[in-house]
C-alpha cells in the first residue's frame, strides 16, 4: 500500500519536512538492523483524533529497547507528548503511527554500544491493511515454510528491525502462492502469529490464542481484544495450538494495529467460512472503542487535543 505524504516528520526533537527525513547511507541499523519500533494508530472520535492506547504502545517500544540494551534519550512521556504533536501538526483525523528508535551515523561493525541513539516519528494515513473485503469476508490464510524465530536466536518479545525479514519472507511467500496472509509456527511446531498480527481461534465456544511461549509477540490489540472477549461474557484462555487447531476451528481473526480485527476465511484450504457470532461480536466492539463510542474502554484512548 503506497505511502501517502504529509508535511511534518519528528526527528530527535524537532519536526522537519517529510522530505527531508533522510538518514546518512551509514546509519548502523540500515547495515544490521538493531532498532525497535511500533505500529499505532490515531482515530476519529466526536472529541477529535484520539491515539490508540498510546501509553502501552510507548511502554512496549521502551521494553524493546531494554532488550536489545538501547538507551532512548527521551522519556516515555516526552515520546508520548511527540507522537500526539506530530499527528497535531499533519492535521490528521485518523491516521498510522510509526515511532522508530534506531542506531545512527558514526560506528560500524557489529558492536552497536557506542552508535548514537535516534528516535523517530511518522504518521500517514493507512487504511485496512488487510483490506476492507478481508474486514468484512475474511482473509485466506497459508502455513509458511518459514518458522517463526526461536527465542534463544532473537529475543522474540521484543519488536525489532531486523526480526522482520522473518516476517517478510513468510508474507511474500504466502502473496506468491495466491493467499493474504501467512502463519508462522514456532521450532516445535506450534502455532505461533501471522506475520504482523496475533491470532485467535474459537474452539467448543471458547475463545483461544497462542502464548508468548510459542513465540508470538504480546500484542497490544491482542490485549484489548481478550478484556473484551471477556467482558462480552465469553472465556479466553492463551494455550498452544497445533495446524489442525486451525483448520477445524468454528471461528478464527487475527489481530494487530495495522490490521485490527480481520476475521479468517481459510487457512490452508480448510474453509472456516465467512466471520461467525463471536468474531462479528468482537469486531462491532473494537471498532466502536476505538471511535470513542463506549465508556467502559475511554480510558485507551489519548486525544490529540487535550
Amino acid at each position: 500500500m503506497p505511502l501517502q505524504k504529509v508535511d511534518k516528520i519528528w526527528m530527535d526533537g524537532q519536526l522537519v519536512a517529510w522530505d527531508d527525513a533522510k538518514v546518512h547511507i551509514l546509519t548502523h541499523t540500515m547495515h544490521y538492523g538493531s532498532g525497535v519500533f511500533e505500529g499505532i494508530r490515531a482515530y476519529a472520535t466526536a472529541q477529535g483524533p484520539a491515539v490508540f492506547r498510546l501509553t502501552d504502545h510507548i511502554n512496549r517500544l521502551f521494553n524493546s529497547a531494554k532488550v536489545y540494551l538501547i538507551d532512548i534519550p527521551y522519556t516515555p512521556d516526552e515520546l508520548v507528548d511527540a507522537v500526539k504533536e506530530t499527528v497535531r501538526v499533519n492535521g490528521l483525523d485518523s491516521c498510522y503511527i510509526r515511532p522508530l528508535v534506531y542506531l545512527g551515523y558514526g560506528e560500524m561493525g557489529l558492536n552497536p554500544l557506542p552508535c548514537p541513539v535516534n528516535v523517530s516519528i511518522a504518521v500517514w494515513p493507512w487504511g485496512s491493511y488487510l483490506g476492507d473485503e478481508g474486514v468484512k469476508h475474511g482473509v485466506r490464510l497459508k502455513i509458511s515454510t518459514w518458522q517463526r524465530h526461536d527465542p534463544n536466536a532473537v529475543p522474540v518479545a521484543a519488536k525489532g528491525v531486523g526480526m522482520y525479514v522473518n516476517s517478510s519472507m513468510a508474507k511474500v511467500e504466502a502473496l506468491k502462492a495466491g493467499y493474504d496472509e501467512a502463519i508462522l509456527l514456532s521450532p516445535q511446531g506450534y502455532v505461533s502469529e501471522c506475520t504482523g498480527e496475533n491470532l485467535f481461534i474459537v474452539k467448543h465456544g471458547r475463545l483461544l490464542t497462542p502464548p508468548v511461549s510459542a513465540g508470538a509477540l504480546e500484542g497490544i490489540t491482542q490485549h484489548s481484544v481478550m478484556t473484551i472477549a471477556r467482558d462480552l461474557g465469553y472465556e479466553v484462555a492463551e494455550c498452544n495450538l497445533l495446524r489442525t487447531d486451525l483448520y477445524l476451528a468454528e471461528e478464527a481473526f487475527l489481530t494487530g494495529t495495522a490490521a485490527e480485527v480481520v476475521p479468517i476465511r481459510s487457512v490452508d484450504d480448510r474453509v472456516i467460512g465467512e466471520p461467525g457470532p463471536l468474531t462479528k461480536a468482537i469486531q462491532q466492539t473494537y471498532f466502536a472503542t476505538v471511535r470513542g463510542e463506549v465508556d467502559q474502554y475511554k480510558d485507551w484512548l489519548d486525544y490529540v487535543a487535550g
